[in-house]
């Protein structure tokens, strides 16, 4: 009976990218702990761990899982349990370009309460596959020594940071009503508001959904760069989107992106690395759009779909990218092909000037919004949306 009303549910999630590339990037005998607000109660949880972007074998020494406490970087030493993989082994060799899910882990997960990951790496370790991500939940910490298992991380030892590396995924054991949303995009969506989407979660008391979030600052639809002074911009669409979409217990997908493959051409003239042949018409855009919601479908999810954001008085704007962006937008606010439209940019696009940001809702580089306007986005999600149980 059991196995009929439960199964495995991602309560948290991540994309994996590629690191920013500098020459110290490889680490020795060094802790990384990582909190998680699971999204339901479970008994059992599993974790993924991802060398995708790696170019070699890395070796994690030991992962152990551990509830926190009220300080996000200690864990209560008494419930740290270790998370084996190929059937009870605490080490495990990743290849480069692939992930390993670990064996089941009978460990008890409550709804709200924070349990921190943590991982130990003993000897020299390439640290390229990784994603930048922020927001209220998401912060991480990573410590000189084998920290494992402690309490607490030692303060001069330790820094707080917004990498997340190799930990991809956080399964949880669960009731079979509980489901994941998945929020997919750029350094908008690897930012703050799908943070604040799990806080009015728990706000509105909406108990059987979680938000699982696959982001990569810089990455485009329709290209990549394979170069090293840009490659941590990431993975195109075709690499990313296959990946990411397929989440255990997702029932639905937001898709915010675009904006990068609008912004990012000026010239060989200006950046060797940024010709104008990148720059692609409205409809190779809405093409790149299509492939998602066509691929999304093959997964079994709902497509909502967002609006791109405002770029006025972003470095590159020029009228022609403001075109394009409202060409794509319209598409997207007209189109049947998707389940809904969340209108991000007439959220938060000034009234008067609708190219720009409304007051209190830019940054401040008029590209990404500002905190206020983050959890304006998270607003903008429809209710329907987040109470949707089944199809």
């Amino acid at each position: 009976m059991e196995q009929s009303l439960k199964k495995y549910v991602t309560t948290w999630g991540n994309a994996i990218s590629i690191a920013d590339r500098k020459p110290e990037n490889y680490a020795k005998d060094l802790t990384l702990r990582y909190p998680i607000r699971p999204m339901f109660d479970g008994e059992k949880i599993k974790i993924t761990l991802d060398n995708f972007c790696g170019t070699e074998p890395v070796t994690i020494s030991c992962v152990y899982v551990a509830k926190s406490t009220d300080s996000a970087r200690e864990i209560a030493v008494e419930t740290s349990t270790a998370v084996t993989f190929d059937n009870g082994s605490e080490q495990i060799t990743i290849p480069a370009g692939e992930a390993v899910v670990s064996d089941a882990v009978d460990f008890k997960v409550r709804r709200g309460q924070d349990i921190s990951i943590s991982l130990y790496l003993e000897e020299f370790t390439q640290m390229r596959s990784a994603v930048l991500i922020t927001g209220p939940l998401s912060k991480g910490y990573y410590s000189v020594g084998n920290y494992a298992q402690s309490g607490s991380l030692a303060m001069d030892v330790t820094r707080n940071t917004n990498w997340f590396y190799f930990l991809s995924n956080v399964e949880i054991y669960t009731a079979c009503e509980n489901r994941a949303v998945v929020c997919y995009g750029d350094s908008i969506t690897s930012q703050a508001w799908p943070d604040y989407l799990t806080l009015r979660l728990f706000r509105d008391e909406i108990e059987h959904t979680a938000i699982v979030r696959r982001a990569a600052s810089g990455t485009r639809i329709l290209r990549q760069y394979d170069n090293i002074t840009y490659d941590s911009y990431g993975l195109k669409g075709s690499v990313r989107f296959p990946r990411e979409a397929r989440v255990s217990g997702a029932d639905t997908v937001i898709i915010q992106h675009g904006i990068n493959d609008i912004i990012h051409p000026v010239g060989v003239e200006v950046n060797p690395f940024r010709p104008w042949s990148d720059l692609p018409t409205a409809d190779e855009l809405i093409q790149g759009l299509r492939q998602y919601i066509v691929q999304a479908k093959e997964y079994g999810l709902d497509v909502y779909m967002g609006t791109l954001l405002p770029i006025y008085g972003w470095r590159t704007y020029e009228p022609f990218r403001e075109e394009l962006r409202c060409a794509v937008n319209e598409w997207i606010r007209s189109t049947s092909e998707i389940k809904g439209c969340i209108d991000f940019d007439r959220a938060l696009c000034d009234s008067l000037d609708p190219r720009a940001f409304a007051q209190g809702y830019d940054s401040g580089d008029h590209l990404h919004p500002s905190g206020t306007a983050y959890e304006r986005m998270a607003e903008e999600v429809p209710q329907s949306l987040l109470d949707h149980k089944e199809k």
